[in-house]
């Protein structure tokens, strides 16, 4: 039995005395480069409101910019008091100080995980073959110049292992209170997710070994609770500043240890969570956002969770080797709607590298299709440099082998890598005529289209349909 203490989050009322927060040289130039201007998002908490909080009595654990709040620790008595404070705005009770069992209900969206036997090695390209990734290695891109996120669990090993690159590790940070190290035995989940874009070892290797990773543990073993999104919120602002393109979340939320907190269906719309909020707000910033659609396909819950609702990341279902949706990959679309999840890949036998002994293994769950389309997108992003963010999310939906009839599981289905990176932009013609133009826009799927001439093109002038051919 361990005995947790009680933490809140605390929304405040302005960003009085706040500087903007410290981007990195990378975060800077990649901002530059797109055009994203400075705004009050880019500064921090206030300074004054957070040392006023913790001389009434409570213990700052972290904070958030996006949602200009805190992340706190202190007693029911103490927080009456701060609550009743001018500066703030609301307070939410994110988890509870009830005794929970060591090894408690909360796990990750990798609960459907299990890892089996070594396997026959010739087999482990299988999942690379899917998305046709090959032949982009082939071309030289395996993601150098991309710097990749992983938000998860524990990270058994990943700092040891000879088959992942450490020298292209940018570090690690732990956003938990769990006590144990984030390298311990205590959770290895992180680094099989980790396995699939960055190992190297004889007849396998990951989707991107050529980029640049840094390690969030966001995930708390013993408990599910909302203080794992603000976790992860706080994570992805750092992985904002630090300037890093893409973050891959095998995590995901919809019920927890305390019933009274759980979602709703009705909240999986993209604006409810604060995962969700700050995942929109990271796409605004420039980043790609990855995440597992979830493993809820055969419970009651059904639908996918938290941040995988966000309207601008790519939510990502398992099917398994030939392409066939995997019974427990959680179902779209989003409570408003929309497309989810927006793209599947090999999460039903995945290859993994074990960190216990580093043999190849399989695993199943949404947890590890999920970083291989971070890999390839990854690999896709080195092939174009100058794209942006909203450009590469496009281009591999726009892949897609469903992408005219999604499906409530698939969504758009299995992308195409090599044809994300080769198809051609067609513009649409000039409209400099002096009758009216004859093309228009229509709305499918929750997806803007335009017609014209028979012919429907995407938003980024992608041809996507053509009564000609």
């Amino acid at each position: 039995m361990i005995t947790l203490l009680t933490i809140f989050f605390l929304q405040f009322t302005d960003k009085v005395g706040a500087e903007r927060v410290c981007l990195s040289p990378t975060a800077m130039e990649m901002r530059e480069a797109r055009g994203i201007a400075i705004d009050s998002l880019d500064y921090e908490v206030s300074p004054i409101y957070l040392d006023s909080v913790q001389a009434l009595g409570a213990s700052v654990l972290h904070t958030s910019r996006w949602m200009n709040g805190a992340t706190v620790q202190a007693s029911e008595e103490v927080m009456e008091v701060i609550e009743a404070c001018e500066f703030v705005e609301s307070v939410e009770k994110t988890r509870g100080d009830e005794e929970m069992r060591l090894l408690g209900e909360a796990v990750n969206v990798g609960e459907a995980v299990n890892v089996g036997e070594a396997v026959n090695v010739d087999e482990a390209g299988e999942q690379l073959d899917q998305l046709n990734l090959l032949p982009l290695h082939q071309a030289g891109y395996k993601g150098r110049g991309i710097r990749i996120g992983m938000a998860d669990g524990g990270f058994y090993r990943a700092n040891a292992l000879l088959s992942m690159p450490q020298e292209q590790c940018l570090g690690y940070a732990d956003l938990t209170d769990d006590e144990e190290d984030m390298f311990s035995s205590i959770g290895d989940h992180g680094t099989m997710c980790l396995s699939t874009i960055m190992a190297t070892q004889d007849n396998y290797t990951g989707a991107a070994t050529e980029a640049e990773y840094y390690l969030f543990r966001t995930e708390e073993e013993y408990t599910e609770s909302p203080k794992e999104i603000d976790n992860w919120v706080a994570a992805i602002e750092m992985a904002d500043s630090m300037g890093l393109h893409i973050v891959s979340t095998s995590l995901g939320y919809t019920t927890f240890d305390d019933a009274q907190m759980n979602f709703q269906y009705a909240d999986m719309d993209g604006r409810i969570s604060r995962g969700a909020q700050a995942a929109v707000i990271a796409a605004r910033k420039g980043m790609l956002l990855v995440v597992a659609a979830g493993n809820d396909g055969n419970n009651s819950w059904h639908y996918l969770s938290t941040p995988a609702d966000a309207d601008s990341v790519l939510t990502v279902g398992a099917v398994d080797v030939d392409g066939q949706i995997a019974a427990f990959s959680s179902y779209g679309p989003s409570a408003d709607g929309r497309v989810k999840p927006e793209v599947c890949a090999m999460g039903r036998g995945t290859s993994i590298i074990h960190p216990e002994n580093e043999n190849i293994t399989r695993g199943n769950g949404t947890s590890f299709a999920c970083p291989l389309i971070a890999g390839m997108a990854a690999c896709l992003w080195s092939a174009l440099p100058d794209a942006t963010n909203m450009e590469i999310r496009e281009r591999i939906i726009c892949s897609a082998d469903r992408y005219t009839q999604p499906h409530e599981q698939y969504g758009y289905g299995i992308p195409d890598a090599w044809m994300a990176y080769t198809q051609t932009t067609t513009a649409i013609p000039s409209m400099q005529m002096k009758e009216p133009s004859p093309a228009r826009k229509f709305i499918q799927n929750g997806q803007l289209y335009i017609l014209y001439n028979d012919e429907i093109y995407n938003l980024l002038g992608f041809l996507v349909f053509s009564e000609r051919r």
